[in-house]
């Protein structure tokens, strides 16, 4: 059976991964930093741990969880947008957007990168378009922003880390999705961003390279 595991699952994206690899008969994996988010996962059949990925030990606790597993796919879905607002930034929204988003996939990914290894499997980093720096055409959202361009470059240096032993990395936009952060004007549904997401997995050849896709499958330029 294959085994996904998504971290960050408790609504939007993550959760509709989890419910599609379930319904496709995947073994499921997927993690939620609230205990009642936790139960709703485990009574859709995943096997759901609770995880908080700014906690170092919450993490360390995970890979010891997870030791001994082979996956398939491992999906970092974790993080925040941050503030509306650009100009001079808080510490505190500073701490808060690049500990979620930044650090704690600096702790997972060398965690979660042996496992994907062991099932040559595709270990994902969910970023955005706006973290490229080829490809930039606005500065709104800034902090989001920085934050997805320096969650790229740590998964380049997993990749680097890691290379030739099996994994193929990613990093993924997701589109415009209608969710408590995308807003209700995006253009696509979860369902759609997620079945786009699922197929680019399963259609990436494996890669000796990091790549960086769109949820239909176009290149981004890093």
């Amino acid at each position: 059976m294959a085994l996904a595991l998504v971290i960050g699952a408790s609504r939007g994206i993550g959760l509709e991964l989890v419910r599609q690899y379930l319904a496709d008969g995947w073994r499921v994996i997927a993690t939620a930093r609230k205990k009642e988010d936790v139960a709703m996962l485990a009574e859709m059949g995943a096997e759901a741990h609770k995880l908080d990925v700014t906690n170092v030990e919450a993490v360390a606790g995970m890979g010891w969880k997870l030791d001994g597993e082979e996956l398939d796919v491992a999906i970092l879905n974790a993080g925040i947008y941050g503030p509306r607002s650009d100009g001079f930034p808080m510490q505190t929204d500073f701490d808060a957007v690049m500990h979620t988003n930044v650090l704690g996939a600096m702790r997972l990914l060398p965690i979660l990168a042996p496992l994907v290894c062991a099932a040559r499997g595709k270990l994902a980093v969910m970023s955005s378009r706006m973290g490229s720096l080829s490809e930039r055409n606005g500065s709104s959202g800034s902090l989001y922003r920085a934050s997805k361009a320096a969650l790229n470059s740590v998964l380049i240096d997993t990749a680097h880390q890691f290379a030739n032993k099996g994994a193929t990395f990613v990093a993924l936009h997701p589109g415009w999705v209608r969710t408590d952060m995308g807003g209700n004007s995006a253009t696509l549904s979860v369902e759609e961003s997620a079945t786009g997401i699922r197929r680019v997995l399963a259609d990436l050849p494996p890669s000796e390279q990091p790549v960086y896709r769109d949820y239909d499958g176009t290149n981004i330029g890093w």
